[in-house]
């Protein structure tokens, strides 16, 4: 089916002819139409052209005003002010635009595809092998997945690439501990990985910690961790099977917490650091050779002007260290050469913690210069993401002070989300396993869009109270009015869903309608920012308008024509399929009963 036009570009495209007839030389000129609470849309172009054109904007408005084509769209059109225009839709127009929509048989509300997709890879939810995933991975995981399914549905091709840390002096740490410990993780666990990813992943962390401290404390089993990183980048077989032991083990625990944070993670979009260790070199003898990066005491550098440290002194990017080893600036710039050539993409994007931003800072000014990045044709970005803060306002922490287990926070809002379900259930009529499910959808829902509904920059409070109340902008009301509709449409019987343009529209019918038509523009506008928040307001107050319709205009009422209740049926089911594919672009479940 073909793209719906929407109420928006229909006004702008009657206005801009408008605009160019009344005054050629500015031809073409922006309305800069815009919703309003005073009509339908108010455009307030006309300012701005008449200042350039020495005109009288009140005037040159009440000019366009009778050049403007009415027709069926336009039902009033009036100068306000020194010349802005308020303009009225006619309420058939909103009707038979919500028909064409409704009518989209391919599931896309007529919304679309962008005009000139490309390929974006997405960097995001990069857990590191043998530690376990805490609350600070939630962020990366949750943006970047919705930010990569806003994306595909406008068309754009996205390839997920999940940077686990599978490689460095910690994995020799890792090994040489397990070789002189070998009784601390219990291998023979491996047969029952597939029930207890968490347990082998707990015992992994456990190990980890162990060696840590060890290396730390003790320079001679320092120096034997740091040959045996020499022994796995040499590829020494049995060091590289330990290794790899430690890798699928991890893999099998990601892919666990995924399922449970209800995100599809597939085993081809992990590659990890490990796998540009055969790139690293040539990067360095390409950006040495381009005089990009210098030797300086040693190591391999690029220094920039307009970064220094706190005692003035430039503050370089070390690709490779004076003893030969790579850092992570390596590996950063080996993956974007081979995202940049192999993938054929146009963007990368690294949805990654505003800390390390002075990091990615360098990398991409680094990939500049060298040549594989450029603005006009490639083009690289930090999505920036602000922490997760506990209700006192800082960093979320266990009582003991040590960082938050991810599985832990998202057991219990599956427990808190279950309990509140469980106390709406007995009225609905759910059967346990249906409790069960909801309980585990509205949970995982309720984080994800606490997280989602703020701005990716800036920090938010964890308050697990909040985001399973069945009031204010939670994703639980949001489900609730999903359900809602749904049970509407099953008490409605013989009456169907059926659009009647010839009826007059009440005002929370038009206001529903009218932001029914904002959806496709909201997805490009969120797609063009990597805004999820965006979508996240659109949904919210599109269930604020259905609260607002339900109060005002009862559906399924004896006293209503039968065209009334059809056409209110109509309204509320295309609600329903917008917030429901809203929500699934947030990658959040909408249950037909709650």
């Amino acid at each position: 089916m073909a793209p719906v036009t929407s109420l928006t570009a229909s006004v702008h495209q009657r206005l801009a002819t408008a605009l160019s007839a009344a005054l050629p030389e500015a031809a073409p000129a922006d309305p800069l139409l815009r919703r309003s609470d005073r009509a339908d849309f108010q455009a307030n172009g006309i300012l701005a052209l008449a200042k350039k054109a020495k005109a009288n904007p009140r005037e040159l408005a009440t000019q366009v005003v009778t050049q403007v084509e009415s027709g069926d769209v336009i039902k009033d059109i009036e100068v306000s002010g020194p010349g802005f225009l308020n303009i009225t839709i006619t309420d058939k127009a909103i009707t038979q635009n919500l028909a064409e929509r409704y009518a989209d048989t391919d599931g896309r509300l007529g919304v679309p595809y962008a005009e000139h997709p490309g390929t974006t890879v997405i960097d995001y939810a990069q857990p590191n092998v043998a530690k376990e995933m805490h609350v600070g991975h939630l962020r990366s995981a949750v943006i970047g997945d919705a930010v990569a399914q806003i994306l595909e549905f406008t068309g754009e091709n996205v390839v997920r690439r999940h940077h686990i840390g599978d490689w460095g002096t910690q994995f020799g740490m890792l090994i040489q501990y397990l070789e002189e410990h070998p009784h601390e993780l219990d291998h023979r666990q491996g047969e029952d990985l597939q029930q207890s990813g968490e347990q082998a992943m707990s015992n992994l962390d456990r190990l980890y910690k162990a060696a840590r401290k060890l290396f730390d404390s003790d320079d001679e089993f320092k120096t034997r961790a740091r040959r045996r990183v020499v022994d796995l980048q040499a590829g020494d077989p049995r060091t590289l099977a330990t290794w790899q032991k430690f890798v699928d083990e991890s893999k099998i625990y990601f892919f666990s917490v995924f399922e449970k944070l209800d995100m599809e993670i597939q085993d081809p979009d992990i590659v990890g650091e490990s796998g540009y260790n055969d790139m690293l070199a040539e990067t360095c003898r390409l950006l040495e050779e381009s005089g990009v990066a210098v030797r300086s005491e040693g190591a391999l550098c690029v220094f920039f002007d307009d970064i220094k440290g706190p005692d003035g002194n430039p503050v370089p990017l070390i690709v490779q260290k004076s003893d030969g080893g790579y850092g992570y600036a390596a590996t950063d710039l080996s993956a974007i050469r081979d995202r940049v050539f192999n993938l054929k993409s146009n963007t990368l994007l690294y949805v990654v913690d505003a800390r390390q931003s002075l990091h990615f800072k360098m990398v991409f000014e680094t990939a500049r210069r060298a040549g594989w990045l450029n603005d006009d044709d490639v083009k690289a970005l930090q999505l920036a993401f602000g922490t997760v803060l506990g209700k006192d306002g800082k960093p979320f922490k266990t009582r003991e002070g040590e960082t938050v287990r991810l599985v832990d926070l998202l057991d219990e809002a599956i427990d808190r989300a279950t309990t509140v379900v469980r106390e709406k259930a007995e009225k609905v009529g759910l059967a346990e396993q249906e409790i069960v499910e909801n309980g585990r959808y509205v949970g995982v829902g309720a984080v994800k869009y606490a997280d989602l509904s703020t701005s990716a920059v800036r920090d938010y409070k964890f308050d697990l109270d909040q985001m399973v109340s069945l009031s204010g902008d939670t994703s639980v009301y949001l489900q609730y009015a999903y359900a809602r509709i749904q049970s509407i449409l099953r008490k409605a019987g013989e009456a169907r869903p059926v659009a009647h343009p010839e009826l007059e529209l009440a005002p929370a019918e038009r206001a529903l309608g009218l932001h029914l038509d904002q959806f496709g523009e909201t997805i490009a506008e969120v797609a063009a920012g990597y805004e999820p928040h965006k979508l996240a307001a659109y949904v919210y107050k599109l269930a604020t308008l259905l609260t607002t319709f339900y109060d005002q205009c009862q559906v399924l009422s004896a006293d209503n024509a039968p065209e009334v209740v059809e056409n209110r049926l109509f309204l509320v089911d295309l609600t329903a399929r917008t917030l429901h594919q809203g929500m699934a672009l947030l990658g959040i479940r909408t249950p037909e009963r709650l």
